[in-house]
Formats: structure tokens, C-alpha cells, sequence
């Protein structure tokens, strides 16, 4: 859920967070390993760049709880707060919805 979540408000994501931090905390998680933190981290530190590519390799993961701890991550930064509340407004509703739509779109 948290997933789809991510994805609808990727936007908003970008241009909100600070990838370093969370970085880091997804290292320290171990959702990330060295390797790709390696690689975020040659892109420009705090650039949307970095950010989207943080956001693509956690979509692309296998790891079981990527979007919790990316979610714990931005939850623990005060300056973030207004992007946690839209993370959680985004209702199981909105979901639905917007799930349907899709479904309805792609028959024709």
C-alpha cells in the first residue's frame, strides 16, 4: 500500500525530500547495501536527481519493508511533516479509486 502511495506522490516526494539523510537511514536499515548508496551518492548530494533515482531503485527492490522505512525516514524529519500527512491522507478510498480508474482507462 505504502508502495502505491509513493508512486502517487512522487512529485511531491522530490521536491520535498532531502535524499542524504534518508540515505543513510536506508543503509543503516539495510534496504539499500553499499553499492547503490555508493552510486546515489555520486549524483548530486540533494538534488532531484538523486532523489527520483533513490525512489526508482526502491521500486525496483525486493525488500520486503523499502516503503515503511522509506516512510519511518521522512516521518522522523520535522521539516516533513506536511508530506507524512499527505502520505497518510492518501486513503485506502483514494486508492480504490484511483485503482479503478486505471483499470478503467486500460480497456480501451
Amino acid at each position: 500500500m505504502l508502495k502505491l502511495k509513493f508512486r502517487k506522490l512522487h512529485e511531491k516526494v522530490v521536491s520535498s525530500v532531502n535524499p542524504a539523510s534518508i540515505i543513510n537511514f536506508l543503509f543503516q536499515e539495510d534496504v539499500i547495501g553499499p553499492d547503490d548508496m555508493r552510486a546515489l551518492n555520486r549524483i548530486k548530494k540533494g538534488s532531484q536527481r538523486q532523489c527520483n533515482e533513490l525512489l526508482a531503485l526502491l521500486h525496483k527492490s525486493k525488500h520486503p519493508e523499502a516503503f515503511f522505512r522509506l516512510y519511518l525516514a521522512i516521518k522522523r524529519k520535522t521539516s516533513l511533516q506536511s508530506l507524512v500527512e499527505d502520505i497518510d491522507n492518501f486513503t485506502d478510498e483514494s486508492l480504490a479509486s484511483l485503482l479503478q480508474r486505471e483499470q478503467y482507462i486500460g480497456m480501451f
